[in-house]
């Protein structure tokens, strides 16, 4: 038997899952309880919700605003590495986890809370997100998981139990499917889209229009960078988290960043999931093009061998591991020469780079040009050609025609 915690942190957002958690661990294990509430542009209405987690029994709410760390911090090295889980998912809820458990640790250390306590379910990829996250950094604490532990069966039993505490959960339909928002993009998954088959209904998605619906001229997009970070929209300085918000607002108006997708979670179920990532989209199409001018061809190839594990560490919360800390320095290395300016056309769903130039660009067009030059001899090619295709002429003289 682990002892029993003398004051535990728990991620809290005011819903009917954490009131009924932050109810059950007072009762449970009769110590006292601090909830944490992080802004990572959520979008939710956060005023109130100090005042009901101390009538639901929190000793203490803390509500922090981490929009401008989470762009900054975890966001912007994401699209640095070019982050794409199984090709398609941008990563949004996998990045803001780590940095919501970091900021409840910062919080336990303030508090001398000894454990941390999270609402996420025994099936899912959060759970371990989070708990990887205090077991990095504050691994003599102990986790605590009522959806693994408590004989809850379901939602109706939550519902009952938060009445008979007299818990103020609103009483609201319930909705057809889990949504999980914040600066990175918008997640919907569960229920009715546990049919893969089954379209998404439109009226689903709230960062943005249909493409159907969007304008019927395009929109473009210029952006400068500077050592891998966007730094300036249609030049307008501006920071990370001005740089998300705007890009929101833009591509969720044209259509940008629906993707729909069966992915592979980390327990190894497989989850049907439904993304709305605007301004993740454009940013992730942005860099990678602007990359095409300023890394050289081997450089730009081992990074993007790396994309695929670097994905998965930031998929399978290992954002605080010392593989992820090579993987980080080896990407940021890359992107000293790494600054420039890219055009977007914005175009009912479809994000397309048009333009992109730097003061420190790889491209030559007296090099790369079909007519006359005196940079490139192409004669030269010819040894090149003998030599690269000595192992197969060789192969093939003494072992036949594959």
């Amino acid at each position: 038997m682990k002892e029993s915690p003398k004051k535990i942190i728990l991620a809290y957002s005011g819903g009917l899952d954490t009131s009924v958690i932050l109810a059950w661990l007072r009762d449970t294990y009769g110590c006292e309880v601090v909830a944490f509430c992080a802004d990572v542009g959520q979008k939710e209405e956060l005023s109130g919700l100090e005042e009901k987690g101390l009538k639901t029994g929190a000793s203490k709410v803390y509500i922090e605003d981490l929009r401008l760390e989470f762009a900054r911090d975890y966001i912007y090295p994401a699209i640095r590495g070019n982050a794409l889980y199984e090709m398609r998912y941008l990563l949004g809820t996998s990045l803001a986890r780590p940095l919501i458990a970091k900021a409840m640790v910062d919080v336990a250390k303030k508090e001398g809370a000894d454990a941390f306590s999270h609402g996420a379910t025994g099936k899912g990829n959060d759970q371990v997100r989070f708990e990887l996250t205090f077991k990095a950094l504050a691994p003599n604490s102990q986790i605590i998981a009522p959806w693994r532990t408590w004989n809850f069966g379901g939602r109706q039993e939550l519902i009952d139990y938060a009445k008979s505490k007299g818990i103020p959960v609103p009483v609201t339909a319930a909705k057809p499917y889990s949504m999980d928002r914040n600066l990175m993009h918008l997640s919907f998954e569960g229920g009715i889209l546990e049919d893969p088959y089954r379209e998404p209904d439109p009226s689903m998605f709230l960062l943005s229009v249909s493409p159907e619906e969007a304008p019927d001229k395009p929109t473009y997009v210029e952006l400068e960078w500077e050592r891998g970070d966007c730094v300036a929209v249609n030049g307008k300085r501006m920071n990370p988290l001005e740089v998300m918000e705007t890009l929101n607002e833009v591509g969720g108006a044209n259509g940008i960043g629906r993707v729909d997708i069966v992915e592979n979670r980390l327990v190894g179920i497989k989850s049907r999931g439904v993304y709305e990532t605007p301004g993740g989209t454009i940013l992730f199409h942005a860099h990678r093009d602007l990359e095409s001018i300023t890394l050289d061809r081997e450089t730009q190839h081992m990074k993007d061998e790396l994309v695929i594990p670097f994905a998965k560490l930031i998929y399978n919360g290992m954002w605080f591991s010392s593989q992820m800390k090579a993987v980080r320095a080896f990407i940021d290395t890359t992107q000293e020469f790494v600054s420039g300016t890219t055009r977007v056309k914005l175009y009912k769903g479809n994000c397309s780079v048009v333009g992109r130039k730097s003061q420190v660009s790889l491209y030559n067009p007296e090099m790369a040009t079909f007519e006359k030059e005196a940079l490139y001899n192409q004669f030269d090619a010819e040894g090149f050609i003998n030599l690269y295709g000595l192992q197969l002429k060789e192969t093939s003289k003494l072992r036949g025609t594959p």
